[in-house]
């Protein structure tokens, strides 16, 4: 044999020999489907699209190694036990918003949104800068869940109602769906008020069932067609002036990876939490031009009166709530502090910018 086909004989068979003592499924072997359940309709848009588009992003920041079967609300567990099945390991991600798991702990609210509590841009920046992600961690690590903020509605309309509301009294005994803490607002100003899954709220508002619905924005109500089956578009949404949309994940999994998967998973839950805010801003004010100008929808302000008491009603619950339990008052404690900042700086910047922008100049 010549010593040139003895090497290329040589080689081709330690590819081979190295082909057959590497794992065969290595490309394989190291991936892992997860499966995340929703408190949305199925690709709804905004809110079930973003758990899509974030499940997408891990399968493609982790190279493939993780991949994300989005399950919708009702698809695997209902809407509201989201929470639950993450907690007890039967998925390993839930994307909802943590007001909904309140009945939990009262301080989850603080981690969503609370009546007159903080925007969009503020939460996040008490979440990153302000101390809020380690009270989070504190409180959902009770629950052996790992939370994050995965994307932002902004700030929410008030909602739409079958009659107009002119004076507090119009409020008293109006049947709406509103759930956390604003809807307890709601019951203080006489109304009664139901919790329903996004799902069941068209149907309910059509027979009658309720008088009137918050959900979330002229994107998403748009897409429910409420228009179709309601008078009167309301604003300002003072019960949540920018819910965040959380990703939870069950602590064991969590736990499971490694540092560089940790860093990747909270890289794709901070894009999409920008990302998501952004969406929702650009959408929703296209989505309200076609509400008025194609379906004639009717807006209306809240009248001065009613947001007064509203504006107070909600402190007194707020601050009941903070009292439900020590945990419940130290993130009631970070929170507010960090709101007190922040109304202070708006006032001089954001509010302010906004007020000059408004006025009647050429531009």
């Amino acid at each position: 044999m010549k010593r040139r086909d003895f090497l290329s004989g040589a080689a081709a068979a330690g590819a081979v020999a190295a082909a057959s003592s590497f794992p065969r499924p290595a490309l394989a072997q190291g991936t892992r489907e997860l499966k995340m359940v929703t408190a949305w309709p199925k690709n709804f848009p905004g809110l079930g699209t973003a758990a899509e588009r974030l499940g997408q992003r891990i399968a493609r920041m982790t190279g493939g190694r993780f991949t994300v079967k989005v399950f919708a609300a009702g698809e695997l567990v209902p809407a509201f036990e989201a929470f639950d099945a993450v907690s007890s390991g039967t998925a390993e991600m839930y994307h909802g918003s943590e007001y909904y798991w309140q009945g939990k702990s009262k301080a989850f609210n603080f981690f969503s949104n609370v009546p007159f509590g903080l925007t969009g841009p503020e939460i996040n920046a008490w979440l990153y800068h302000g101390g809020g992600q380690a009270l989070w961690d504190e409180l959902a690590a009770g629950f052996k869940v790992k939370g994050f903020a995965a994307s932002n509605t902004g700030v929410q309309m008030g909602g739409w109602y079958n009659r107009e509301i002119n004076t507090l009294e119009d409020f008293k005994g109006l049947k709406i769906r509103m759930p956390g803490l604003g809807g307890e607002v709601m019951r203080r100003l006489g109304a009664a008020v139901v919790n329903l899954p996004g799902g069941e709220i068209f149907p309910a508002l059509q027979s009658g069932a309720i008088d009137a619905t918050e959900w979330v924005g002229p994107w998403n109500d748009l897409a429910f067609g409420f228009y179709k089956v309601a008078k009167y578009y309301y604003s300002p949404g003072f019960h949540e002036p920018g819910a965040t949309i959380s990703a939870g994940f069950n602590l064991d999994f969590w736990n499971s990876l490694s540092a560089e998967d940790k860093a990747i998973m909270e890289a794709a839950c901070g894009a999409e939490n920008d990302y998501g805010l952004a969406e929702f801003n650009a959408r929703n004010a296209d989505a309200l031009r076609t509400l008025v100008n194609d379906h004639k929808v009717q807006h209306r302000l809240f009248p001065d009166e009613a947001i007064r008491q509203i504006g107070k009603l909600s402190g007194d619950v707020v601050r009941e709530v903070a009292a439900a339990d020590p945990m419940t008052t130290k993130v009631y404690e970070s929170f507010l502090a960090f709101r007190k900042k922040m109304v202070e700086w708006g006032r001089l910047a954001d509010q302010a910018y906004f007020n000059a922008r408004a006025l009647p100049f050429e531009y």
